[in-house]
C-alpha cells in the first residue's frame, strides 16, 4: 500500500481517506481540506503498512472516510482505526467480492482476467453514467499493476470487520450494485443514500460534508 499526504499543515483534526480501486486523487481534489491534514491511501496490492510512524494522537479529531475498494483495504487495519470518532463507508462494502454484499464474483473475475485499456475505460465511463459532472480521470498506474491488484484483494478476506458510523450509497452505482451495499449495511451503519453514482465527490464541496 501506498501514500501520500493530500493536505499536511498541522491542523487539529486528520482524515485518513482510503481511495478506490485504481483512482488518484483526480475525483476529490476539489474539495477543500479546510481544517483537516488528509492522509491518502491508494494501490492494494499488499496490505502491508507501518501506521506506528504516525502520530494519530496529536490530533483532537481523527476520522476514517473510505471509497469503494477503500472500504475494504482499511478492514487490514481494524486495530487502527476503530478508536476513531467517526468512520464513513462511500459505496463499498467489507466483502468486496460477493453476489450478495459486494460486486458479483462472475463481473469481479471477468474484469481482473481480461483488463485491458478498453475495459479499463468502460470501467470509468460506468462510475459515471447519469451523473452531472464526468471529471477528467488520469490513470497513471499501468494496466499490469491494476490487473495484480484485483488478483491479489481477491484473495482476502477479513475476520472482523471495521464498525462504520456511516455508509453513503449512491442510488445509480454501475460498479457495486445499490442493492448488494443495501444488503450489506442495513443494521450496521446509519444509510444516507444519495442521488448519484459510484464517484458522488461531485456532490459535494467540502471534506466536513463527509461527517456531519
Amino acid at each position: 500500500m501506498k501514500y501520500f499526504w493530500l493536505n499536511k499543515k498541522n491542523n487539529k483534526n486528520l482524515i485518513v481517506f482510503f481511495n478506490g480501486w485504481a483512482m488518484n486523487e483526480t475525483p476529490v481534489k476539489h474539495l477543500k481540506t479546510d481544517g483537516f491534514d488528509i492522509l491518502f491511501l491508494f494501490d492494494y496490492r499488499n496490505l502491508d503498512f507501518n501506521f506506528l510512524e504516525f502520530d494519530f494522537n496529536k490530533y483532537e479529531k481523527k476520522y476514517l472516510i473510505c471509497w469503494s475498494m477503500g472500504v475494504f483495504a482499511a478492514n487490514n487495519f481494524i486495530n487502527t482505526f476503530n478508536n476513531f470518532d467517526h468512520k464513513v463507508a462511500i459505496n463499498g462494502t467489507s466483502k468486496i467480492v460477493d453476489n450478495n454484499f459486494g460486486i458479483p464474483e462472475k463481473i469481479y473475475k471477468i474484469t481482473a482476467k481480461f483488463l485491458n485499456e478498453d475495459s479499463l475505460d468502460k470501467f470509468i465511463k460506468n462510475m459515471f453514467k447519469g451523473g452531472k459532472l464526468n471529471p477528467e480521470i488520469t490513470i497513471t498506474r499501468s494496466i499490469g499493476e491494476l490487473r495484480e491488484e484485483l488478483f491479489e484483494i481477491q484473495k482476502k478476506s477479513f475476520s472482523s470487520e471495521i464498525k462504520f458510523d456511516k455508509a453513503i450509497i449512491s442510488n445509480d452505482d454501475r460498479i457495486i450494485p445499490t442493492k448488494n451495499q443495501l444488503n450489506f449495511w442495513k443494521n450496521k451503519a446509519e444509510i444516507d443514500l444519495i442521488e448519484s453514482t459510484h464517484c458522488p465527490f461531485k456532490n459535494y464541496s467540502n471534506w466536513q460534508d463527509f461527517i456531519c
